[in-house]
């Protein structure tokens, strides 16, 4: 999710799909030396970056500790919380459905959720909400999470019950009159998949993204093993200043519903497969048109495509970028396609520390 506090605040049938066969990436080389010295001048406890290519990472490198102040230190295979860089997995997911004709970037809530909510609703597209043209506010009203965290029971159950719920309320705005990022979108998005394939989103992503293009060091909520510093911890800055790390349990990630909105986490190599898939636009995962419509925007003006922000760069190339936080970790992708290229950049807290180094690793490394 963008932000955890204002978060808190405001196939079935379907086979598994074997690992796609591509040519191996070479050995990243090593630029850990270059991520210290970022870490070390933001104070920051661990951070990482990858540079990568149309095979996967070719410059990788971590640095840091995985708990504040004198924790093990990171490794190049720690996995990372990516918060709402999730949401291009799920436009993944929803482009793989298409394809194999269970939904339509056209289809309609009221298609496939009927219209037991507010009728402003029902002709609302999958497209609009997973390119933030749905009107939806940025997340679904507190007491509703509240609600559906009392009610417990299967994650599939929970998240359909707050989307319903929040569907009686109409959206913020007219859907398709402006952009406005939403996660309560990628909710009601991450739901109609559900449906139409019956499966819940967790096993969708790992059958339909995760297996085929090899992420096996990927996953959902905050990485590692309760009482043991296996993976880096979320740290959030004290009230005297000082880091304080986020240990394993409750409270450790935002609700596990949120996950079509932002809870993966995975290895730098991992999510470097991901985006490599995207630089080179692999058509043994999905065609060329659905690589278009995912890299671009559904009409003029609209600032997003499926799963992605899309600007024009400094060259008049495309640039496709998402920041992500679960108000523990912060995550950045910053894509350009024409050039093969993309970087990746990680950090173990949630603070406006991350912010300079993020900045100057990317003017590095892009």
């Amino acid at each position: 999710m963008m932000d955890r506090r204002q978060f808190a605040a405001a196939l079935a049938g379907l086979p598994l799909t074997a690992a796609l066969a591509r040519p191996a990436a070479a050995q990243p080389a090593d630029i850990s030396t270059l991520v210290e010295a970022e870490r070390a001048q933001a104070g920051v406890p661990a951070l990482g970056a990858a540079v990568v290519g149309l095979q996967g990472a070719e410059r990788l490198g971590v640095a840091g500790v995985r708990a504040w102040p004198d924790g093990p230190p990171v490794q190049p295979s720690d996995r990372w919380h990516i918060g709402s860089c999730t949401k291009a997995f799920t436009a993944a997911l929803a482009a793989r459905l298409i394809e194999r004709g269970l939904i339509g970037w056209d289809t309609t809530v009221a298609g496939v959720l009927g219209g037991a909510g507010d009728p402003a609703w029902n002709d609302v597209s999958l497209l609009w909400l997973l390119s933030h043209r749905s009107g939806a506010e940025g997340n679904f009203d507190q007491a509703l999470w509240e609600q559906m965290v009392a009610r417990g029971g299967p994650l599939r159950d929970q998240r359909a019950w707050l989307v319903m719920e929040g569907l009686k309320t109409p959206p913020a705005a007219p859907p398709n009159t402006r952009t406005a990022y939403a996660n309560a979108g990628y909710m009601i998005a991450g739901v109609m998949l559900e449906t139409v394939a019956d499966l819940d989103w967790e096993a969708l992503i790992r059958r339909e993204v995760f297996a085929p293009l090899g992420l096996t060091e990927a996953g959902f909520g905050a990485p590692g093993t309760p009482g043991r510093l296996d993976q880096p911890l979320g740290h959030v800055r004290g009230e005297d200043g000082a880091w304080r790390r986020i240990d394993l349990g409750p409270g450790d990630d935002n609700p596990a519903a949120a996950g079509p909105a932002g809870t993966i986490h995975l290895s730098l190599a991992d999510w470097s497969r991901f985006i490599a898939a995207h630089l080179r636009a692999d058509e043994s995962y999905l065609s060329a048109d659905s690589w278009r419509r995912l890299h671009t925007p559904g009409e003029p003006g609209w600032d997003y495509a499926p799963g992605w922000k899309v600007e024009a760069g400094d060259d008049g190339q495309t640039v496709l970028s998402h920041l992500g936080s679960n108000g523990f970790f912060v995550a950045q992708a910053t894509l350009w396609p024409a050039r093969g290229r993309a970087v990746l950049l990680t950090v173990n807290l949630a603070d406006d520390a991350a912010g300079p180094a993020f900045g100057r690793l990317l003017e590095t490394l892009k």
